[in-house]
């Protein structure tokens, strides 16, 4: 194979070592804790140099990046999701071919993916960085007697340092703690952002009005609010000024939504091929993929995003036109994703676009730039819940092989790995693409309705099935804690 000449580099590459033996539930959530409060201090560390005009290109993203404005955790985990969208797609195109069924070549894309993860962190800082959107301070460089570009070389790596943080973190999430260290950050992201959308007392860009909703609620219901009760009912003022009844009305349906969701499954009934009467099933999830595809589709158009906004801010507008980092005009706006009802409603959409000096775009185009973002998350949720089932151990052959090793069996059939491979070819590859498309379709539905404290329907979503993924992992932690004959079955020592 190509790439095993590149075996001896990627195991030379940084890694977090993998504990010797069974690691107990304390530690593990000792150290998840311990990251997620390391990620809130990188995240509110500001970048040293930074200009205040600077503009923020994945702003829009910033619910599923998990990345914070300004901060060393500007970058997120854009990059990690970048290189996982680029080798998934090089490896299902077969230009690198690669048997991910096998223990060594899967190391070895593993390693390759640590890889690219270095070149993308470069890759998506230059990029911001010299293109003029992430500012030096020109003040602060010449109150230190020093050119600009020593502080802008300083911002690089600042973030460059910001990513590798963030890639190494995961890593100990994914090996010592529970979970995700990916699915951790978008939960904390996000979560900031409800918090701040119920709770926040400072006031908008009007001066007058508090952004959160409940203080909203109680400036509006005020005898100083200057507000008439007829007034907000009959002009709708808690729909078209962000007090938050839609907002709050989407972000409970996803909720239930999400839940509901999660806990439809098929079960496939186990037994014991050597204890009599012991029993179990492996649950097939309609959501087999989990929602984590879903991170690589936006991911995708933020990239996409970026191309085409770097292009016309070099006055080539081929592509599309932006005004104020939003697309206008062009292919880029029909591949822009949706962000709430402000992007589709005929009403909002105008008064949006007058703002920013540019007509009003037409009801067709706004209908195909709806139509094209679902196409988008449909169609993209199915291949990357594919890859994804492939890439991470989920498929059929490889939880046939587990459930051979933890000595079970499927009642009825004879006790081979190939007669278990057979009976999850079944369920899995069917139930992952239509999982795959559902999932699409709930972020649809979540991105069109909107949510609390602008965290976006997409980021909502990820981080309720995120967190029920969580609960469930850590019931089965507390599980094996009490059964260590359940870690066999888990693949644990």
């Amino acid at each position: 194979m190509a790439f095993e000449s590149l075996a001896p580099l990627l195991n030379r590459l940084p890694a977090v070592t993998r504990p010797e033996g069974h690691v107990h539930f304390k530690k593990k959530l000792g150290w998840t804790l311990g990251i997620l409060v390391l990620y809130f201090v990188l995240a509110n560390i500001p970048l040293f140099g930074l200009d205040k005009s600077s503009i923020d290109l994945f702003e829009l993203y910033r619910a599923f990046f998990a990345g914070a404005s300004g901060s060393l955790m500007v970058l997120g985990i854009g990059p990690i999701v970048t290189a996982s969208i680029v080798l998934q797609l090089l490896v299902g195109a077969n230009v690198i071919k690669m048997d991910l069924t096998d223990p060594h070549q899967q190391a070895i894309f593993q390693g390759l993916q640590k890889l690219l993860v270095f070149v993308m962190i470069a890759l998506e800082a230059l990029p911001q960085i010299l293109g003029g959107y992430m500012k030096a301070d020109a003040g602060l460089a010449a109150t230190l007697g020093v050119p600009v570009s020593y502080i802008t070389l300083l911002l690089f790596i600042q973030v460059c340092m910001g990513g590798v943080l963030i890639l190494y973190m995961d890593e100990i999430v994914s090996k010592w703690g529970i979970g995700s260290g990916v699915g951790m950050f978008i939960i904390a992201g996000v979560s900031q952002q409800i918090v701040q959308g119920l709770f926040n007392w400072k006031t908008d860009e009007t001066g007058i009005m508090p952004i959160g909703i409940i203080p909203k609620w109680i400036f509006m219901a005020g005898p100083n609010s200057g507000i008439d009760l007829s007034y907000i009912m009959t002009n709708k003022v808690l729909f078209l000024y962000n007090a938050g009844i839609l907002a709050l009305l989407s972000t409970i349906a996803i909720y239930l939504m999400v839940v509901y969701v999660e806990s439809t499954r098929i079960e496939i009934p186990l037994a014991h091929a050597a204890v009599r009467g012991a029993r179990g099933r492996f649950p097939v999830k309609l959501i087999y993929a989990s929602v984590l595809p879903m991170i690589l589709v936006r991911a995708l158009q933020a990239n996409i995003q970026m191309v085409g906004l770097i292009l016309s801010s070099k006055n080539i507008t081929i592509l599309g036109t932006y005004k104020q980092g939003t697309a206008v005009g062009g292919l880029m706006y029909y591949l822009s994703p949706i962000n709430g009802p402000s992007d589709w409603i005929p009403s909002l959409v105008g008064p949006r676009f007058t703002s920013l000096g540019v007509a009003e775009p037409a009801l067709w185009k706004i209908f195909l730039h709806v139509f094209t973002d679902a196409s988008m998350l449909i169609i993209g949720g199915i291949i990357f819940a594919l890859f994804w089932v492939e890439t991470t151990g989920m498929g059929a052959k490889q939880v046939a092989e587990k459930i051979q090793k933890s000595g079970m069996q499927i009642p009825g059939y004879r006790r081979s790995s190939g007669t278990l491979e057979r009976v999850m070819q079944r369920y899995i590859p069917k139930v992952t693409v239509i999982g795959g498309a559902f999932i699409g379709i709930l972020t649809l539905i979540a991105s069109l309705l909107g949510t609390l404290g602008g965290a976006g329907g997409t980021g909502l979503l990820l981080t309720v099935s995120i967190m029920y993924r969580l609960y469930e992992d850590i019931a089965s932690q507390q599980m094996m804690e009490m059964h260590p004959m359940m870690r066999s079955f888990f693949g644990k020592e």
